[in-house]
């Protein structure tokens, strides 16, 4: 009998840990968020519906935008704010772009993947980034080359959706696009041919793949409240995301030492 209620008790005490769990989970995302205040942006459902829809994502955020041109999810420390009004993607990017931070929050999901790059900083890092990318692309040789690669990788990229019509095959428009910025970044960044978007690329394409399961297990951790916790621990979704950045780290590495290594005998 000891033994039973032992049981029993164990139940009900996660039991109970996982109904205040949630209670508290609902009640951090629906406190204080001005619901059905008309100031704010209309509020289309938490974040978290976005898990129902994770095999048509955009399709879905599609949807919801042709209802609203801006509306909001809500989280539990916050709303994500989405638009597709132009007004509001040029006073957030251009006429008030100083004001409108990545924060804290988006800098610690992209911080494994992208570093202190670009991508995941803001203020006077951003500032340094921004400078040095813009001196690098204002010298004419460099925007000459850099055009004549975008031509490239837009043949290659015309030529194999005009294969893949003339075998009437369904194929994925997304990964294409994404093979032909990564072939214009390689090549102009570091002189190498990923051969990506002609399927002989044999290492490169393991690269593709890491680096397109980077990011989607990144953006995965918008929804997972428990990703840093699976971080510390190394397990689930977290350790395939720390074996692909370690995988996309040494490619890279390994591009520059060639590359170097070409330099240095010419």
């Amino acid at each position: 009998m000891d033994f039973l209620y032992t049981i029993f008790t164990c139940l009900a005490i996660l039991f109970f840990v996982c109904v205040a769990s949630i209670l508290v989970l609902i009640l951090s995302i629906y406190a204080g968020k001005s619901i059905r205040d008309p100031k704010y942006a209309l509020v289309m459902g938490t974040v978290f519906h976005q898990l129902l829809y994770s095999n048509r994502l955009y399709d879905y955020q599609t949807e919801v935008a042709k209802k609203t041109t801006t509306f909001r999810l809500l989280a539990p420390e916050q709303s994500e704010i989405y638009t597709t009004d132009s007004r509001n993607i040029e006073h957030i990017l251009k006429t008030n772009f100083g004001k409108y931070s990545k924060g804290k929050r988006n800098q610690e999901i992209f911080m494994d993947l992208f570093g202190e790059g670009i991508f995941a900083i803001d203020g006077e890092k951003w500032k340094q980034q921004r400078k040095l990318a813009s001196f690098e692309f204002s010298a004419r040789v460099l925007r000459d080359f850099s055009c004549t690669v975008f031509r490239k990788g837009a043949a290659k990229l015309v030529s194999k959706v005009f294969e893949f019509s003339l075998d009437n095959q369904v194929f994925d428009m997304q990964e294409l696009l994404m093979k032909c910025s990564l072939y214009s970044i390689f090549k102009v960044g570091f002189g190498v041919d990923l051969n990506c978007l002609d399927g002989s690329g044999g290492g490169d394409s393991k690269f593709i793949k890491a680096f397109d399961d980077s990011n989607e297990l990144t953006y995965w951790r918008y929804v997972d409240p428990f990703w840093k916790l699976k971080r510390y621990f190394n397990i689930g979704s977290e350790f395939l995301l720390k074996k692909n950045i370690k995988f996309i780290r040494e490619f890279v590495d390994e591009l520059i030492k060639t590359r170097r290594k070409q330099l240095e005998m010419k």
